[in-house]
């Protein structure tokens, strides 16, 4: 009783990020079937991913039947971010200090992820911006953003939701509702690819706790994103905030129990 509760609600809390804010479903799910579970670190993450899948799926439709996708750079977005996963992982298991590099990269995203909610708090995000072009094309700029969130997920091991959506906000200069169901949109592909990878290697994992996440992230994520869809932009930057500051705040207190 107490493992199905776990995951549904860590379930829940992954759907309603990812309907909000396109954040990975690792963001909650992994910390608390690690924290609480005692799930190994890559079955969790595992789990993490397979659950993203179906959860960024349908939220990345029920963005774009609100007109906030935009196909045209998220492209060069998504094969940047799958080649340079694959990249990341291989330099992840070539380097001896893996662990220390992990926690240090642990630890720019708890900052980072906490930093971009006060932003989007204090600062929201109310329309489409500018890219930075000064010195890049948006083509290869969107290449670049997508080569640095790739080698990251594949070097720590976990999603890059919150990565992809200040690529998309402050670099490429994505309107916030865009940006959030491009981030999805992306993030379908590379949580399947992802998911694959962790069940070849590690085979499958716990089925009740993995349909458990599965079917509750997904609920979470289709009424999120129709509420989101909804809301005006203001709200919809301040919830936002408040998710990534109680996500980081998460990640850092499963890492002070680790």
């Amino acid at each position: 009783m107490l493992e199905f509760l776990i995951c549904a609600l860590a379930g829940i809390g992954a759907g309603v990020a990812t309907g909000f804010a396109g954040l990975s479903a690792a963001v909650f799910i992994s910390p608390m079937l690690v924290t609480f579970l005692g799930v190994p670190v890559f079955e969790a993450v595992g789990i993490a991913l397979a659950s993203d899948v179906l959860a960024s799926a349908v939220t990345a439709f029920t963005y774009y039947k609100s007109g906030n996708i935009d196909t045209g750079r998220s492209s060069t977005l998504l094969v940047s971010v799958i080649c340079f996963t694959v990249i990341g992982t291989a330099v992840a298991f070539a380097v001896s200090s893996f662990s220390v590099g992990e926690q240090a990269m642990e630890l720019v995203s708890i900052t980072g992820s906490f930093v971009l909610g006060l932003k989007f708090i204090i600062n929201p995000v109310t329309r489409r911006g500018k890219e930075k072009t000064k010195f890049f094309s948006p083509t290869l700029l969107a290449a670049l953003c997508g080569a640095v969130i790739g080698f990251v997920c594949g070097f720590q091991g976990t999603g890059g939701g919150m990565m992809m959506l200040f690529a998309l906000t402050i670099v490429l200069g994505y309107a916030f509702k865009t940006a959030v169901g491009t981030s999805v949109l992306i993030m379908a592909y590379t949580a399947f690819l992802g998911a694959s990878v962790h069940f070849v290697i590690n085979g499958l994992p716990d089925l009740t706790m993995l349909l458990t996440c599965v079917v509750f992230t997904f609920i979470a994520a289709r009424i999120a994103a129709t509420v989101a869809n909804k809301m005006s932009v203001v709200k919809l930057n301040r919830a936002t905030g408040v998710l990534l500051a109680i996500s980081a705040a998460v990640m850092l207190l499963t890492l002070l129990f680790a």
